[in-house]
């Protein structure tokens, strides 16, 4: 089973869509478990209410959630690390420096992964853009060359925008961008259609 986990702060919003979107939108029988963890999460039980009903509304499972405190073993553990901004991203890399080439921000990612920066700005990516072998090993090693090799986007581009203690509008807003993000994802990961 390949791990991803997904980082934000605290584990409330960002990360947790992004983790129930991931398992919604890969192809079944894929071996690949999200996961997300918060770099000042506090561990309870259950989604925020709002977040759940976001999610659930864009067809995700809010059931069986308890967030979690970002940790090296966490990172170590997971075979690509995702920041919902680039500060989760630099979290990471702080607990475990080994894992840098598996560490991004899920937007830069997904960018990188599919080599352009047409990509950020919502074009999604052809079936197989970076496949030459299977696996996400090969995505994840392609992706990390490219970091330095391209031209860089404003920080904004790579992130998402963080809805605690904003308007309702601002959480469908993450959502949606979120779940853009992850649909592109899972055409990366499943070489395939995306569910949903």
């Amino acid at each position: 089973m390949t791990r991803i986990l997904f980082v934000c702060t605290g584990n409330v919003y960002r990360s947790v869509l992004a983790e129930r979107l991931l398992a919604v939108r890969l192809a079944p029988g894929a071996a690949v478990l999200p996961e997300s963890a918060g770099t000042r999460a506090r561990p309870r039980p259950g989604m925020d209410p709002a977040a759940r009903a976001v999610l659930e509304r864009l067809g995700g499972d809010g059931s069986g959630f308890t967030a979690r405190r970002l940790t090296a073993p966490l990172v170590t553990d997971a075979a690509l690390v995702l920041g919902l901004a680039r500060e989760h991203r630099e979290a990471a890399v702080r607990l475990a420096p080994s894992a840098m080439r598996r560490c991004f921000t899920l937007k830069e990612f997904v960018r990188l992964a599919t080599d352009g920066t047409d990509e950020a700005r919502g074009r999604v990516p052809e079936e197989g853009a970076v496949r030459g072998a299977s696996g996400l090993g090969p995505v994840v090693a392609a992706a990390s060359a490219r970091r330095g090799a391209v031209l860089p986007v404003p920080a904004a581009e790579d992130e998402v925008t963080d809805p605690w203690d904003r308007p309702h509008e601002v959480l469908d807003e993450c959502a949606q961008d979120i779940d853009r993000a992850v649909r592109r994802l899972a055409l990366l990961l499943d070489g395939g259609g995306v569910r949903g």
